[in-house]
């Protein structure tokens, strides 16, 4: 990373942020074209969950190459100023690579899908219909690498941003 004073480079912190962040760009190599997608997601256990239709040009990519790059950022806001070139972005982001593959057993498709709801509907497990469990795909990222950057934030800040709190309290 080039600015070493907006690394993020404890482990916990980047935890929280792949924890917080609400959407995922997925990025794929179809040939020699890069190909990237909004995806929701989870983050346990070092890997990151996907969920997507069994079919599509996400799908057929993975199935060619498992190699993924993805970016994901929470705390974005707008830093105004009164001059035009003086404006600036808050935010925390964290870039990471890794190995994708697909999760096919029922059991571990229902984990995954318990994970989701404690992340977006802040419920615990559910029961989720044979059918609709062979008809989903989940997707499995063992991560490889992660780095963060804090940009406009302090530490600090960025740990009472992961922690839920108000920035300036």
């Amino acid at each position: 990373m080039r600015r070493k004073d907006k690394e993020i480079a404890d482990p916990a912190l980047l935890a929280a942020v792949l924890r917080e962040a609400f959407v995922c760009r997925l990025g794929l190599a179809d040939g020699n074209l890069p190909y990237v997608v909004p995806v929701n997601f989870v983050h346990s256990g070092g890997c990151l969950y996907l969920h997507s239709a069994s079919e599509g040009r996400k799908i057929e990519i993975l199935r060619r190459n498992s190699r993924v790059c993805f970016e994901t950022e929470t705390g974005v806001e707008l830093v105004r100023s009164e001059r035009a070139c003086d404006f600036g972005a808050r935010y925390v982001s964290v870039i990471g690579t890794g190995t994708a593959s697909f999760v096919t057993d029922s059991a571990g498709k229902s984990r995954v899908f318990d994970l989701f709801m404690e992340k977006y509907a802040r419920s615990g497990s559910g029961s989720y219909p044979e059918a609709a469990l062979r008809a989903v795909t989940v997707i499995r990222i063992d991560v490889e690498t992660l780095t963060g950057k804090a940009s406009g934030y302090t530490e600090e800040e960025v740990r009472r941003l992961l922690a839920g709190e108000a920035a300036g309290s």
